[in-house]
């Protein structure tokens, strides 16, 4: 309940005494705190902060489960009730005749593009067209593979030795689409479907959109700019109100490399973090496309969100470069007022920036195939924030939206671009050249289905305070070892506004170690469900907040009694957090999408035993740990979380 909407004529110092029973002086200061940033939000950002003081574990009614320990056992943790089981693993063939997982790491390139990609993160469900929710008994995953770890991949356990480690290691990444099925309330894979198909590091894809032909984008092996083997290092999603996926390109930059020990580069290149010696993936030496001395545009062609039909096999995915160039995490799509699409985009790197894409057009809900240019027209914006109150338990200030078009706010040919396609490909400086606001890794970004604020992870950044990312605003902390979730309300609840109020949902950390301090973390971290490095979101149908968490599971020092990555939910209007999943030893909980019923959740293990110690999830012995997708549901087939 909103309590400002149901009686605007509230007292708002009544309405914090009436909601402070067994306040801690920090709840009850943050809770005042928050007064102001209320009335620039008509009241919604007020009623969720001040009743996050208030609530207990006891009369929470949308989160229905108690906030299980921390742990550090290499298997699933989850609260009574509940049950989790694998739904596919790195190496699962996908069709009958592809070869099984070799856990020898003896098995060849052309096996795994036959097989689940490694290191799963972003996921996608969808229903296939005419079934409902409630009937919903087949769907098409699509399902990213970011990396893959080559003490597994290889039996040599080293970098790529030859161009087939290489061929090898490219297959094990990009994309899986899979079908499901559900039967007698659990949902399996599907092998054999004729819609399981793989997307990685050699597949076919289309340049398009204002930057696609243009001279940065050309090749030996591609004159027209406009076609493009591969997507890799995939971090993120996102899935289109058109019924497609989209798959986000992160840490590209580490798969190039050069054979000129003595290569420089330029600014642009150096800002997209590109050295000489490949960041340990080694691709460069076996493989000529990734070596800057030979092919240095082949670097400009990849930092891109793919856009991709998971309903048509034979279709050739696209790049959307009119969404810009860096390292996405993931997009979030909404729709403005008037209809047109916004993507939000995080790119994930320490002092980098929150973006926003607003199509030209306006979305055919009435013809899905009437969309599928949408994304090549329209205006890319960068989110400026003020420092507003960076002092308060849960900080908040307002911000607004500059536009990235050439020609417009200092982007021109005196601050180095040419036209509107070098403004896409070097995002970045032309974020900067605006005074954008750089951020603490930008990471996943979603919409509440409820009120339409818009929340995004800002993980970690221990240079907070250095290389000219000055302490403020969203970013409150020097040296963030643990991070913050970040949300805003865009002005009048439109996200076509060029303003913002924003406010610091929660900022992590461990009140166990640094209790009474700012890295203590906010009023709603507590011993109980501490976390660091908040990582994945993910809102389901009722309004309950999904984290996911990728950071120090040491469970010692500054992170002791943390335990293993986890997954916690929170209530978006009383501020409460409570932890409900523990993944396994080494790994990152990643990648979150529900059954349409609700009453299934699959969610990502990725990278278990990332520095040994794991045998997820077969546990044998000897066993090669895998990256998985796990689907969690309850023992008495109700809706999850609730």
């Amino acid at each position: 309940m909103n309590l400002l909407e149901d009686n605007q004529s509230t007292d708002l110092e009544t309405l914090v005494r009436e909601n402070s029973t067994g306040l801690t002086r920090r709840g009850f200061i943050s809770a005042g705190a928050l007064c102001g940033a209320a009335m620039f939000l008509g009241g919604n950002l007020l009623s969720r902060s001040v009743m996050a003081a208030s609530v207990s574990a006891g009369n929470n009614t949308l989160l229905g489960f108690d906030s299980i320990p921390s742990a550090t056992a290499d298997s699933i943790s989850l609260p009574p009730g509940y049950r989790s089981s694998v739904l596919i693993s790195w190496g699962q063939p996908l069709h009958a005749n592809a070869p099984a997982f070799d856990a020898s790491g003896k098995g060849t390139a052309k096996a795994q593009e036959l097989q689940f990609g490694d290191n799963n993160d972003g996921m996608s469900l969808f229903t296939f067209p005419g079934d409902s929710a409630d009937t919903a008994k087949r769907a098409l995953m699509a399902i990213n593979n970011e990396y893959t770890n080559y003490r597994y991949l290889f039996d040599h356990g080293k970098e790529p030795q030859s161009a087939e480690d290489v061929h090898k290691a490219q297959a094990s990444e990009g994309v899986s689409v899979i079908e499901v099925k559900r039967e007698g309330g659990q949902w399996t894979f599907v092998q054999g479907s004729k819609y399981n198909r793989r997307i990685h590091g050699n597949t076919p894809i289309h340049l398009s959109g204002p930057a696609a032909g243009h001279e940065w984008l050309k090749t030996s092996a591609d004159k027209t700019g406009r076609n493009v083997l591969g997507t890799f290092q995939n971090c993120a999603n996102g899935k289109t109100p058109w019924g497609t996926y989209l798959t986000c390109e992160e840490n590209f930059t580490d798969c190039f490399g050069s054979s000129d020990p003595a290569q420089t580069f330029d600014p642009a290149a150096k800002r997209y973090g590109v050295v000489a010696a490949s960041k340990e993936v080694n691709w460069h030496p076996h493989d000529p496309r990734f070596d800057l001395a030979k092919n240095p545009n082949e670097f400009n062609r990849h930092g891109w969100v793919v856009e991709i039909d998971p309903f048509d096999p034979t279709s050739t995915p696209v790049k959307r470069t009119a969404l810009g160039r860096f390292k996405h995490e993931n997009a979030a799509l909404t729709e403005t007022k008037d209809g047109r699409v916004v993507v939000y985009m995080g790119d994930d790197e320490r002092g980098e920036f929150i973006y926003k894409f607003i199509s030209r057009d306006k979305v055919n809900h009435k013809n899905p195939k009437a969309n599928r240019d949408l994304l090549d027209h329209g205006t890319l914006y960068v989110a400026q924030f003020d420092n507003g109150d960076s002092n308060a338990d849960h900080p908040k200030g307002q911000g607004k939206w500059i536009e990235l078009t050439h020609g417009k706010n200092g982007i021109d040919a005196s601050s180095g671009f040419a036209n509107q396609a070098e403004v896409l490909i070097h995002a970045r400086l032309a974020a900067s050249v605006v005074k954008a606001t750089r951020m603490d890794r930008p990471e996943w970004i979603v919409v509440s289905p409820k009120d339409g604020q818009v929340y995004c992870t800002l993980t970690n950044n221990v240079k907070r305070g250095e290389e000219g990312q000055p302490v403020g605003g969203p970013n409150p902390r020097a040296k963030n070892q643990y991070g913050q979730i970040l949300r805003w309300q865009e002005t009048g609840s439109d996200a076509a506004s060029m303003a913002f109020a924003w406010d610091l949902f929660v900022v992590a950390g461990n009140p166990g170690v640094h209790a009474g301090t700012p890295q203590g973390g906010s009023s709603n971290i507590t011993p109980q469900n501490m976390f660091n490095s908040p990582d994945g979101l993910g809102f389901d149908k009722a309004g309950r907040l999904w984290i996911l968490t990728d950071g120090d599971s040491t469970n010692a020092g500054d992170f002791a009694g943390m335990g293993n990555n986890q997954m916690l939910c929170a209530d978006p209007q009383s501020g409460e957090i409570r932890r409900f999943m523990v993944g396994p030893v080494g790994c990152e909980v990643t990648g979150i999408s529900f059954a349409p019923d609700q009453k299934a959740l699959f969610v990502g293990i990725q990278h278990p035993g990332e520095n040994g110690g794991s045998t997820f999830p077969e546990h044998l012995p000897n066993g090669k740990p895998r990256s998985s997708v796990m689907v969690i549901t309850r023992e008495d087939g109700g809706v999850i979380g609730a």
